[in-house]
């Protein structure tokens, strides 16, 4: 077979153009089937064929899920963090069509950290001389802005991180208050504000979300099982030594 010889897709069988190939540890993926893998997901290749074929069954699976999500909170603007209270889940997407994105449906139990950052940066405000060129101030005077990151870790058999950037452009400051070079102090900025108090409000949300899923989960595996003696024919929990606490003897 020669260089230029077409290659087909290892999971639907597709003909593969000469340039757009996405290398699978062993094998080849087209992009519509590509398309159908989580968002989330980087590590193609270094999936084998069959990998790739398991995660499209849950991508599949997903949708159902998608379905039944009903959102009770949503934080964010361009890429939202949604929240289904009633049923504990959550998604992260930037889609309006929800069931033809197929966002990844997640329990809070996966939630393993919420990590919150607020990113500063400054730009240099130049003013014109007397002959038309910028010059920097004295001392230097600078614009501020910020951006309000999310890092959501989670215990998810496809992926275990994902960034979230809350607003959906830079938030300035650049009222240096009475001295036109003091930095701006940006609790005085109400979008500041709003997007600060919106990554905490996300990190306690789902963190409180996770643990209230987890104390559920343990107080349900904890919870005493009531079975049938054999002997007896009662209703009861066995004991400590797995006997009937009414006629004393083993149970099954």
């Amino acid at each position: 077979m020669g260089f230029f010889d077409k290659k087909t897709c290892s999971i639907c069988g597709g003909k593969l153009g000469l340039i757009f190939k996405r290398k699978l540890e062993d094998g080849n993926l087209c992009k519509d089937c590509a398309s159908k893998l989580s968002p989330f997901f980087s590590d193609r290749r270094n999936s084998t064929v069959e990998e790739i074929r398991e995660q499209l069954k849950y991508r599949e699976e997903n949708k159902s899920a998608v379905a039944a999500f009903k959102t009770t909170r949503s934080f964010g603007a361009n890429t939202k963090i949604l929240l289904d209270e009633d049923h504990s889940k959550f998604m992260v997407t930037s889609a309006r069509n929800l069931a033809e994105a197929n966002p990844d449906v997640m329990d809070y139990s996966m939630v393993t950290g919420v990590d919150v950052s607020i990113e500063e940066n400054s730009e240099e405000v130049f003013r014109e001389d007397s002959e038309g060129n910028s010059v920097s101030y004295h001392p230097p005077k600078y614009d501020y802005s910020y951006d309000f990151n999310i890092v959501i870790r989670v215990n998810h058999p496809y992926f275990d991180t994902i960034n979230v950037q809350l607003n959906p452009s830079s938030v300035e400051t650049t009222d240096g208050g009475v001295f036109p070079t003091q930095k701006p102090i940006p609790d005085n900025n109400p979008e500041y504000c709003r997007y600060r108090d919106m990554c905490n409000e996300v990190k306690e949300a789902l963190l409180g979300a996770r643990q209230q899923a987890r104390d559920a989960a343990a107080a349900a595996a904890a919870a005493p099982v009531v079975a049938r003696c054999s002997h007896c024919g009662a209703n009861t929990t066995p004991d400590e030594s797995g006997c009937c606490a009414f006629c004393g003897s083993p149970m099954d």
